[in-house]
């Protein structure tokens, strides 16, 4: 097999290596499934990318299709995924701007989503806006307040999902890494001291045992991405060698503006991005007959699914149309749904 980082093996299309089993030749089979969730599986929704100021109308059409995916299929959901870049343009008044009600609280209601919300920072959350509010202070200040369900102790953290008896266990990461990356009165990174101990981190969190049967990582940045800010440099070479290393099945992340599931032929990671929270879309760099096996450049969100024995993703757009869907094995085999 051709190295990963080969040109030619990470744009090429590996449909034929995924394992289609029985399910390839009934299609009808394969949307009944997808359009059912189990109910009694653990359940999360996702999303990244969605804060945007004052138009507001795709986090709106979002919002509302997970409530009503939700309410149809009488989920009860575990928890919210935020994949980061939760607030573009200014955040006034910090942690007391009325953003976090409005934009988040009622966007998101706890009636349909009661668990908590587990955030990421994604770049626009490091930004300064207005001068002299860090959007990134404030979102962690508002996560420290009681009674709300927005979720970060700090840059980096671990967590269980369920608590007792876990299925997943969580490694949420600050993708935020220096990249030749300007620093000036509005986009900041992670110091290159941080970076190296999120690094160390996650090394020694990769190695602690673990009773959950799946660890999942979480980034705001892709590692690799069909759209048009590409694949990270960085991140390949800091960050995938270790999934690659100890199994991780799904690498959920943001950033480019639309849904992807990329797969690559002998690599035990699904690379998902789901960052079409209502922001505006991009159009892709690389299609999915080129590279895939999915991506589009549409609203939507994604349903992460969890079983003792496997992990099920679904796409989902803005009208509740599951676009896309997949399941991942104990041992890593990928089946397409739909």
């Amino acid at each position: 097999m051709a190295p990963l980082n080969s040109p030619l093996n990470r744009r090429q299309f590996l449909r034929q290596s995924f394992a289609f089993s029985a399910l390839a030749a009934t299609g009808l089979t394969e949307r009944a499934f997808a359009l059912a969730p189990d109910p009694a599986a653990h359940h999360i929704l996702m999303f990244g990318d969605w804060g945007k100021q004052e138009d507001t109308l795709g986090q709106g059409k979002v919002a509302a299709s997970m409530v009503r995916y939700s309410t149809q299929h009488r989920l009860h959901t575990d928890a919210l995924f935020m994949l980061g870049d939760s607030w573009y343009g200014p955040l006034p008044g910090g942690p007391d701007s009325p953003r976090f009600q409005t934009q988040f609280e009622q966007m998101y209601p706890a009636k349909h989503f009661p668990g908590p919300a587990y955030s990421i920072m994604g770049n626009h959350d490091y930004q300064h806006m207005p001068a002299g509010v860090s959007k990134r202070e404030a979102e962690l200040a508002y996560a420290s307040r009681p009674n709300t369900r927005w979720t970060q102790p700090s840059l980096w953290y671990t967590f269980d999902l369920p608590a007792k008896s876990p299925l997943i266990k969580v490694i949420a990461l600050d993708s935020n890494v220096p990249m030749g990356h300007k620093t000036d009165a509005v986009n900041f990174t992670l110091t290159p001291e941080q970076q190296a101990d999120q690094l160390a981190w996650l090394t020694a969190e990769l190695e602690r045992p673990t009773s959950a049967p799946f660890t999942i990582v979480m980034g705001h940045h892709p590692i690799f991405s069909n759209g048009p800010h590409g694949d990270h440099k960085v991140l390949m070479a800091e960050w995938e060698p270790l999934l690659r290393k100890h199994n991780i099945p799904l690498y959920l992340a943001g950033h480019d503006h639309d849904l992807q599931h990329l797969e690559f032929e002998g690599h035990p990671t699904s690379f998902v991005c789901s960052g079409a929270g209502g922001a505006d879309l991009y159009t892709l760099k690389i299609t999915e007959d080129q590279r895939g096996p999915f991506a589009d450049k549409v609203y939507g969100f994604t349903h992460l699914e969890a079983t003792p024995t496997a992990l099920t993703l679904r796409h989902i757009d803005a009208d509740g149309k599951v676009l896309h869907a997949f399941t991942k094995s104990l041992d890593n085999k990928v089946s397409i749904l739909v």
